[in-house]
């Protein structure tokens, strides 16, 4: 269980940095779609990292497993807010990928879809996170510290594994010609 835990909460770290830096893409996204683009599928084996580590979690305490049943439930507020979070996170790649495969071929709503999804994760995201984020930084630091709990090998190895594989997804991408069209300045 407390390995779970720490593989969670190192894959929380490693996308807090890829969520800052994909917020730097959202800021100037006129200028930095295509960064933006690329981010996007950087993330997309990171978050399924750290969707599986809780979905596990989910599964092992809701089927009785001992441990998880000891350690309790997660607080009730969170019970309620990560299944919003997990929602408007598909939503909003959801989007996002409509966005790039198809560009505005079926109108421009999709720029509004995906925006408006972005506005409801972005609250729900960010109480998640600061929810989260003296255990995550506790746990992290633990994991990559030279005298590591057991087993910490096997999870960087898996965290570093999710940001290679987001990386050649990012890069196999980059032969796809999207149809999405970038901003133009004036009109």
């Amino acid at each position: 269980m407390a390995a779970n835990a720490r593989l969670t909460a190192l894959t929380g770290a490693l996308l807090v940095v890829l969520l800052a830096a994909m917020g730097v893409t959202v800021l100037r996204v006129k200028q930095l779609l295509p960064e933006h683009l690329l981010l996007g599928f950087i993330l997309i084996p990171p978050l399924l990292l750290k969707s599986a580590t809780t979905g596990y979690r989910f599964v092992r305490y809701y089927s009785g497993s001992p441990a998880y049943r000891r350690a309790g439930p997660p607080e009730w507020s969170m019970r309620l807010l990560s299944p919003v979070v997990v929602l408007l996170t598909v939503a909003l790649f959801a989007t996002g990928l409509e966005l790039w495969l198809f560009g505005l071929r079926y109108g421009s709503v999709w720029v509004g879809a995906h925006t408006l999804r972005f506005l409801f994760w972005l609250p729900a995201a960010g109480i998640h996170v600061l929810w989260h984020v003296g255990r995550t930084a506790a746990a992290t630091g633990e994991e990559l510290a030279p005298n590591a709990p057991a087993g910490a090998w096997t999870r960087r190895s898996l965290v570093i594994g999710s940001l290679v594989a987001g990386v050649a997804l990012a890069v196999a991408t980059l032969s796809y010609q999207t149809p999405f069209i970038f901003f133009h300045d004036g009109g």
